[in-house]
């Protein structure tokens, strides 16, 4: 063999090693991921359960300061959190101390402040579970025990971008008239024997207000997040019109997604990706009313889209509003970790873990069963979506790697 010809066959071995190299590398980064993967889900899963009791062991911090050092610009609660029972139960049963109307909004809430000075809102009662709110997929009241479905799903997902919520009975004649405002007060009211209360809002109405059963009100409280952490507004770029016979461009335009990645902050960073995470979070709770979407400020795209506001969810178990996943099927672009964990929660595993994560709230159960029926076929809607986008465009372009460090230090 002619020199040459042995330079030209060694460089073709050098080639192939290289490749082969290369694609092991591929294989066990994969592979390592997917483990990874793997371990979070059984970890999550360990975990679910929580034990609703007041101890807090081997610290003298109290549940606000803890929740409070949770927070980082990806995360409101880090994936281990032997302490979050015990945030939850004081959430749920800490003396009432100031109570007031909501701050700024289109529905009935009220801020308050419990012992140890948390802030939290409160979302009242005002639907059975099994009722079924009819016409648009964002009609109807703030549905409570939405909030407090939410938040469990999105520990399940492993996002842990939703503020903490737990259900509360309050009394409010004993707890809340005492340490109301005037302004809370002169909106309180009796229909019968119940003691009702209509608040300060956009929809809020002296002939709509939200009664409790005589004087216990069940509802809804979710934890202020720390004012050290100042949230930015930001308009959705999937976001509804709410003007009939007007759509929004992503409504017509199939290509939209290409122009929103030229946009920022989603022509880099997490942020476009967060977005597709969210649109799985809502088509999986019902909720189309996700108009605008909050961050922390200053944080050029980098921090998280945070999961605030979750209560237009969970109306109606039998409408499965296709158009929420418009970010997903549009860009055709998911994750690697979110599709692993949504493969893990197939054949009834979500159901469960929903059922399990909630069991020790004050309000279970939360959800009533054609719901927990309706989040089995939603995931199933939102895997065959994804794999409509693999068959189309192959897995190297759909499946995104994007696991960002998590600093809680």
């Amino acid at each position: 063999m002619k020199l040459k010809q042995r330079v030209v066959v060694l460089a073709l071995l050098l080639v192939i090693l290289v490749l082969t190299k290369l694609l092991l590398l591929d294989r066990l980064e994969t592979s390592a991921a997917q483990r990874q993967d793997q371990l979070s889900f059984q970890r999550m899963m360990s975990g679910l359960r929580l034990t609703m009791d007041s101890r807090l062991e081997h610290t003298l911090q109290s549940p606000w300061e803890i929740a409070s050092q949770w927070v980082v610009p990806r995360e409101v609660y880090p994936e281990d959190t032997p302490e979050m029972g015990a945030v939850l139960h004081a959430m749920s049963t800490k003396k009432i101390v100031r109570a007031d109307v909501g701050y700024k909004g289109t529905q009935l809430k009220a801020l308050l402040v419990l012992d140890g000075g948390q802030k939290v809102v409160f979302k009242p009662k005002r639907y059975r579970r099994d009722h079924v709110v009819e016409g648009e997929p964002y009609a109807g009241y703030d549905r409570h025990n939405a909030e407090v479905a939410a938040f469990h799903l999105d520990r399940i997902l492993g996002f842990r971008r939703a503020p903490l919520v737990v259900g509360r009975y309050v009394n409010l004649i004993t707890e809340i008239k005492p340490v109301a405002t005037e302004q809370l007060l002169s909106t309180f009211l009796k229909q019968g024997n119940n003691t009702c209360f209509y608040g300060k809002c956009y929809y809020c109405r002296e002939t709509e207000p939200a009664c409790a059963e005589r004087e216990v009100m069940e509802g809804s409280v979710t934890l202020w997040l720390p004012d050290v952490w100042p949230l930015q507004k930001h308009r959705h770029p999937w976001g509804r019109t709410y003007r009939e016979g007007k759509l929004a461009r992503w409504e017509y335009d199939e290509s939209y997604c290409d122009a929103v990645k030229k946009t920022p902050p989603y022509d880099a960073g997490p942020r476009l990706l967060d977005i597709i995470d969210t649109a799985i979070f809502d088509y999986l709770i019902g909720n189309a009313d996700r108009h605008h979407y909050e961050s922390f400020q200053d944080d050029e795209g980098a921090s998280m889209l945070i999961l605030l506001d979750n209560a237009k969810s969970f109306g109606n178990p039998s409408m499965d509003e296709r158009s929420i996943l418009a970010p997903l099927y549009q860009c055709c672009i998911i994750r690697v970790s979110t599709w692993n964990r949504l493969s893990h929660l197939k054949h009834g595993t979500l159901r469960s873990a929903l059922l399990s994560a909630t069991s020790q709230d004050p309000i279970y159960p939360v959800l009533s069963e054609a719901h927990l029926e309706a989040l089995e076929r939603r995931l199933q809607g939102i895997i065959g979506t994804v794999q409509q986008c693999i068959d189309q465009f192959g897995t190297d372009v759909v499946m995104v790697e994007d696991r960002m460090t998590l600093s809680h230090v």
